[in-house]
């Protein structure tokens, strides 16, 4: 299974606590899928899974444009990370399979 589902988590962010949604697919290294929150859906992009490790990065366009870097680790049906806000410093986040 990896770390193919749907993930509710929440990210700790300069501007508080906030909610969102991961849908992930792998194939072999490939990760693929969708990051959902407040600021709208964004495609995963450049996703790698390398056993229980992953990484992406995202196109994030409201309130303003940034990339976001993340890592995750899965560990059953937890998830954990931090992802990477460019000036904003790093948001760690967890969430658990749905």
């Amino acid at each position: 299974m990896g770390a193919d589902g749907t993930w509710t988590m929440t990210m700790k962010t300069p501007m508080g606590e906030q909610e969102g949604t991961l849908d992930l697919q792998t194939d072999g290294t490939a990760l693929t899928g969708s990051m959902s929150g407040p600021q709208g859906s964004m495609d995963l992009e450049d996703g790698t899974a390398d056993g229980d490790q992953l990484s992406w990065t995202v196109k994030m366009t409201s309130p303003f444009p940034i990339t976001i870097e993340a890592t995750a680790t899965v560990d059953g049906d937890s998830i954990s990370g931090e992802a990477k806000l460019g000036a904003f410093g790093v948001a760690p986040f967890s969430g658990t399979r749905t």
